[in-house]
């Protein structure tokens, strides 16, 4: 008879957290999951206003090219046929992303592939002979002036809260070009949006599991690791150290969302504003997501800014120094009881999209169990 009353603690209910416990109840353990907020779902958790799903911390797009993947989402909710195409607007003008044939017909008027790359590499050759430094000289190698300054400097400075010759050129190791009229921003071979919103998947995978919202982990840790065999912990790995090694660096972000009385504000799901001057980086229309048919519509402005201790982490800063930083918290949890295991975007420090978090959760299950 174990002495605990749970196989696993899990801290955190994201998508790491729900689908590990999810696993390792079908195994056969008994599982608790807490969190700090008072919903599951972390971050693709979303709010029913006026009747849309409105994504409360950011737009979440599920995309695969994993089959795997894939199949395992669609044990717990259908997907609709959503297609990313954002939009961008740079001085009240519209171009599309990424940047394909439509975008290089608003730049420069081109119709054909091979006026494009023709266009495309003028633009460069000034910047042709230059080893990139920084992020700025590496978007004007690849992609010459008008790209950079229309599309990529403003949103990119907003973005990471510096100018884009103190940001790394490994920001941006390539730039997609497209040579077609295709506006769908991913590759991938499956997308989509939960038909009835991401709350859908979390709750099939956390069905019938035990959960506790509203709980600081770290305010009563020692009662609560006493629940438990084992703890899976996927908040902010340094957090879990007390920072007693230094402070992981992220960019946070804040939300202004309103409802507005008509029926269609923006007429696409993501608009990116790539002026510096406007101090969002782009206003989300949250009917689009699920092509809603409401007589109101919810859009969202995303403001980035630097994070603190009373904001939300949502990327990390994975520049040289924090690296390492990194790996010095990777060998303290190595050293740790193994009663912890660790792992999610704040866990592994890296920035996450949702299909890898799946891919990660069900190849720690793997070891585990």
């Amino acid at each position: 008879m174990s002495k605990y009353q749970y196989d696993y603690l899990i801290v955190g209910s994201g998508l790491f957290g729900s689908v590990f416990a999810k696993e390792a109840t079908k195994s056969g353990k008994k599982v608790l999951i807490i969190d700090k907020r008072d919903h599951v779902g972390g971050n693709i958790y979303c709010e029913n206003i006026e009747g849309i799903n409105v994504h409360k911390y950011g737009a979440h797009i599920f995309h695969t090219s994993n089959k795997e993947v894939w199949d395992y989402v669609n044990q717990f909710v259908e997907f609709n046929r959503f297609t990313n195409s954002p939009v961008a607007n740079y001085k009240d003008k519209l171009y599309n992303l990424p940047f394909n044939m439509n975008t290089f017909y608003q730049l420069w008027g081109v119709k054909t592939p091979s006026e494009a790359k023709s266009k495309i590499e003028e633009q460069r050759k000034e910047y042709a002979n230059i080893i990139p430094k920084n992020l700025e000289e590496q978007a004007l190698f690849l992609g010459g002036k008008d790209i950079y300054e229309t599309l990529i400097k403003g949103y990119t400075e907003k973005q990471w809260g510096r100018s884009a010759t103190q940001i790394p050129a490994f920001i941006i190791r390539r730039l997609p070009f497209r040579y077609t009229f295709d506006n769908n921003y991913f590759n991938d071979l499956y997308q989509g949006i939960p038909v009835g919103g991401y709350n859908t998947l979390i709750k099939g995978l956390l069905e019938g599991i035990e959960f506790r919202g509203n709980i600081n982990y770290f305010a009563q840790k020692e009662k609560l690791d006493a629940l438990a065999e084992k703890v899976l912990y996927t908040g902010k790995i340094d957090e879990f150290f007390e920072c007693k090694l230094g402070n992981l660096e992220y960019r946070s972000l804040h939300f202004e969302t309103e409802v507005l009385d008509e029926e269609n504000y923006q007429g696409n799901a993501v608009v990116n504003y790539t002026d510096k001057e406007i101090p969002f980086t782009r206003i989300l229309e949250h009917k689009h997501f699920e092509f809603g048919t409401q007589s109101k519509t919810v859009v969202t402005k995303e403001y980035p800014h630097e994070f603190s201790k009373d904001n939300e982490p949502y990327y990390p800063i994975n520049d040289e120094k924090n690296n390492n930083l990194l790996m010095d918290y990777q060998k303290l949890a190595k050293s740790v009881s193994k009663k912890y295991i660790f792992g999610g975007r704040l866990a592994d420090y890296k920035y996450y999209d949702m299909d890898d978090t799946i891919e990660a959760a069900l190849a720690l299950v793997k070891d585990e169990i």
